[in-house]
């Protein structure tokens, strides 16, 4: 692997350590429900596991677990934006300007791990 392949390893590392940092942030700031108390640990868990999947798929044994992971990782940030579009924000509008970004940034990771996917081919 070049160098320059390596920074860009550690900056999609960094982005989805970010995106996890972001939803939990987030979810510190809801309204207590027993709706968002659920939605928010799965958002929780969900946006966690896009990044850890991620350090596992650079790690990969194999092109094809590779590829699993890499899968996974999208599914997980599809799983996310899911989530994040479930939980109630109560109309408070620098929340619904908060998630929307969230739920954006979701978006852009699914598309990145998808287009990974498509040149693992």
């Amino acid at each position: 692997m070049t160098k320059k392949s390596n920074q860009k390893q550690y900056d999609l590392e960094d982005r989805t350590e970010r995106f996890a940092k972001n939803v939990r942030a987030f979810a510190k700031k809801l309204k207590w429900s027993i709706a968002n108390q659920e939605d928010g640990k799965q958002v929780i868990r969900s946006s966690g596991s896009v990044g850890a999947n991620y350090i596992e798929a650079n790690e990969a044994l194999s092109k094809k677990d590779f590829k699993i992971r890499i899968k996974i990782c999208r599914k997980e940030a599809k799983e996310s934006r899911y989530w994040l579009k479930l939980i109630d924000k109560e109309c408070v509008p620098y929340l619904d300007c908060e998630r929307d970004t969230l739920i954006q940034e979701s978006t852009e990771l699914m598309n990145i791990f998808g287009a990974i996917l498509r040149k693992t081919k």
